[in-house]
């Protein structure tokens, strides 16, 4: 069960997030704190306790509209520390959501919050706290029950907008990504995204995750590629059912970093 603060400035806005958190019985406690600063002091005597104490914070639910210290500045402050509780922002503002997606939130809730949209926002951060470490298996025993109690990290999210509704869709999902003047198109196997990100600054966010530049128009992740095609002068990719071209200029580089790929 999950130990929860939340962190909204507005008392009655905090008051319904902590009624709406203490009725999921996911929830094994849900505090509040009135400002960042407050849950700030808060954080570091949960941390200073260990996972294991009565104080322990698994997550954050954050406004990011707060006199003093904002949300986010909350949140940057917070990926400093070595072992900081998730993050889910809780606001009434959707233009955030970037910057969120760069602190690497779980989950962006928009105002006013539904019982249902929070109970998603609960499973994400359950399964992230719940996950198996990903880091290899410890020599020692004490060691490997300080990595059992430790949350997993979240993996890479990018928000993006469903009916209103702001959800995250995980980096590894995404097949390929398409250019769209100033926004770009995350194309999943499920169906595909509209983002106001371009396609240059997801290019460089993401090299080190494999994906890769084929056109001006189009980003792949090299592991979706099923094949590399030649036909007279001209190379494109397979992703499943969808063909791309890759441009003369990004062809020689694509090539030598499939055959290193097959290679490893």
């Amino acid at each position: 069960m999950l130990r929860v603060l939340a962190v909204d400035d507005e008392a009655p806005a905090l008051g319904e997030l902590l009624y709406l958190l203490r009725a999921d019985p996911r929830i094994r406690s849900a505090e509040g704190a009135t400002d960042a600063t407050e849950a700030l002091r808060r954080i570091g005597r949960a941390l200073e306790a260990g996972p294991d104490s009565d104080e322990a914070i698994d997550v954050v639910f954050l406004d990011i509209h707060m006199a003093g210290l904002t949300g986010l500045d909350l949140a940057r402050l917070l990926a400093g520390f070595a072992r900081p509780p998730l993050i889910v922002f809780v606001t009434a503002h959707e233009g955030f959501a970037v910057q969120a997606f760069d602190l690497k939130a779980v989950d962006y809730v928009l105002k006013p919050v539904r019982r249902e949209r929070l109970a998603e926002a609960v499973r994400r951060v359950r399964e992230l706290v719940h996950a198996p470490a990903a880091s290899p298996a410890p020599s020692s025993p004490a060691a490997s029950s300080a990595a059992q109690a430790a949350p997993a990290a979240a993996p890479e999210q990018i928000p993006v907008e469903l009916g209103g509704i702001t959800r995250f869709v995980a980096v590894d999902a995404i097949v390929y990504v398409e250019a769209q003047g100033d926004y770009a198109r995350l194309h999943t196997d499920e169906g595909s995204h509209l983002v106001r990100i371009p396609l240059s600054t997801l290019e460089e966010r993401w090299a080190a995750r494999g994906f890769v530049r084929i056109h001006r128009s189009h980003l792949v992740a090299l592991a979706r590629i099923d094949e590399l095609r030649l036909d007279g002068g001209a190379t494109s990719v397979r992703l499943g059912s969808t063909e791309l071209a890759v441009s003369r200029r990004h062809a020689r580089q694509l090539r030598d970093l499939l055959m290193r790929r097959a290679g490893g």
